[in-house]
């Protein structure tokens, strides 16, 4: 009876905040530019005023972690320090530097009988997001929002309630300071995973839910979500050294995907090298790697050029390790590579390192993901370094939106008819 009770006051409170971003998300649909911007900026100078408060919070979720036995890798993504927090004051103050889509007029024609017919970008609404580990993405996620014209309900996971507590509370108060209307900016405070649930199904509230996180949460929404969702996330992500490669030039690609923040959805999961290369790559690369700490888990073709190297399982293909460890395989063909990451990647980030300008022209044209690379790194898979200040997610679904999500994929369009007494 008790968990019932405490179950129906989280749904009413869930619901009266759905009710406070419905509301809010009809004045911030009109709302001007200079306002929206003014908000923004007055929202990076609180996150940087409140940095003591936000690393005392972080703090606490840090030391909850170690005890609740969290890896390095997910505390690395929980931490905050002073860099972090002016890089989150950064992102706002570049979002509100960029272009307002809302309003863009995306085309508009004139038809034999006189009408005129055009698209404009719009606000979607509310976005509900639910995101895992990084408290970054509640100010980024905030910001983006706010300057497509849509309120936002924000469910971080219980690692960094306490972190999320503290920007959530400094932002929101910001912006309505600023003048945007009270229950534009949200967090589900709560630690109960039913929240997460509910909000699935507040099809009256959220127009758009968008998941951030790994196996776990993305089978919750299958399983569960009735309102609208953008997938985003996971990153079974593939560098491929070509026959053709600059090996001086794939070492410091795949030293940089793996190591330079294994914890993010865009580090290299999987090494795949042709076997006209792997006798004298592989050596190389693999003890560079080894030097930097990562665990190599290799095919049996791999564990031969390379003794002492863990063999790498089936399982070892499909899995995001979010760790210094990555999986390595020989291949005999392009086509080969191609098939591996299709096979095995989540749509999000890959890349070939070749000097030969058909086979990266084949493997862009081929490899079915987000974002495809020739001879980079997949780390630049991110909002920031695509020019749109930051992204609310990378999505890996093929509609409305894929890969970084920036302020226009936050909007949506309608149709805008003038006529001058048409009657049909």
């Amino acid at each position: 009876m008790e968990e019932k009770a405490m179950n129906d006051q989280l749904r009413e409170r869930l619901l009266h905040q759905g009710r406070m971003a419905k509301l809010a998300a009809r004045e911030l649909a009109v709302a001007p530019t200079t306002l929206k911007n003014q908000a923004l900026l007055d929202m990076a100078d609180a996150l940087v005023a409140g940095t003591e408060e936000i690393l005392a919070a972080n703090r606490v979720d840090l030391e909850q972690g170690e005890k609740a036995g969290l890896t390095s890798a997910l505390l690395e993504r929980l931490m905050l320090n002073k860099k972090r927090i002016e890089d989150m004051a950064k992102g706002l103050r570049e979002i509100a530097a960029l272009p307002d889509p809302v309003g863009q007029v995306l085309g508009i024609t004139r038809r034999p009988n006189g009408l005129e017919v055009g698209r404009v970008r719009t606000p979607i609404g509310v976005i509900g997001i639910i995101y895992e580990s990084r408290p970054n993405v509640t100010a980024d996620a905030a910001a983006l929002c706010v300057k497509a014209g849509n309120s936002i309900l924000l469910r971080g996971g219980e690692e960094a309630l306490n972190s999320n507590r503290a920007i959530a509370r400094l932002i929101a108060d910001a912006a309505t300071r600023a003048g945007l209307p009270e229950g534009a900016i949200q967090l589900v405070d709560s630690e109960d995973r039913e929240a997460a649930v509910f909000m699935m199904k507040m099809n009256d509230y959220i127009d758009v839910l968008i998941p951030r996180g790994g196996k776990g949460l993305k089978q919750a929404v299958i399983e569960n979500a009735t309102v609208p969702v953008i997938m985003t996330g996971m990153g079974n992500c593939h560098v491929y050294v070509d026959e053709y490669a600059d090996l001086d030039k794939a070492l410091p690609i795949i030293i940089n995907a793996k190591v330079q923040r294994p914890s993010v959805c865009n580090a290299a999961e999987t090494l795949l090298v042709h076997q006209a290369v792997a006798e004298e790559f592989l050596p190389r690369a693999i003890a560079e790697l080894q030097k930097a700490g990562v665990e190599i888990r290799g095919c049996q073709r791999t564990c031969q050029i390379v003794p002492g190297i863990k063999e790498a399982q089936e399982s070892d293909w499909d899995e995001e390790y979010l760790d210094l460890i990555l999986a390595v395989r020989v291949v005999d063909s392009l086509e080969a590579a191609i098939d591996h990451i299709n096979t095995h990647g989540t749509g999000h980030s890959e890349a070939i390192v070749s000097e030969n300008y058909s086979h990266v022209r084949r493997f862009l044209a081929a490899v079915d993901a987000a974002a495809v690379y020739a001879n980079a790194s997949t780390r630049f898979t991110d909002g920031g370094e695509f020019g749109f200040g930051a992204e609310i997610g990378i999505s890996t679904q093929k509609l409305h939106a894929r890969g970084p999500m920036g302020l226009a994929e936050l909007t949506t369009t309608k149709f805008i008819i003038y006529g001058d007494g048409h009657i049909r």
